[in-house]
């Protein structure tokens, strides 16, 4: 894929950079170098590689998804200024 200036300046448009026109050049030739080495990652064959989170394999520490709080309502809305049912009661925000 060529990148020329008028892809550069589309680029530092949406990105919202003031780019000289002297520098769209060399800024295009950088670009096309950037995309050419991603286009070599394309080539890699990648069958059976596990997706990583990082280098190092470690697994991270779990604990049992139980529920160990809670269900007291009561408890929980005794402060609240207005209740309907087991909710709190808000004024509507939306017409």
């Amino acid at each position: 894929m060529a990148i020329d200036k008028t892809t550069v300046r589309t680029i530092a448009s949406l990105a919202r950079i003031r780019v000289p026109e002297d520098e769209l050049d060399h800024l295009a030739r950088e670009l096309d170098n950037i995309i050419g080495w991603v286009e070599q990652l394309n080539e890699v064959d990648t069958d059976g590689v596990e997706p990583m989170t990082s280098v190092a394999d470690l697994t991270l520490p779990r604990r049992d998804d139980d529920v160990t709080d809670g269900d007291y309502p009561d408890r929980v809305l005794a402060n609240a200024p207005d209740r309907e049912g087991g909710f709190y009661a808000v004024p509507k925000v939306v017409e």
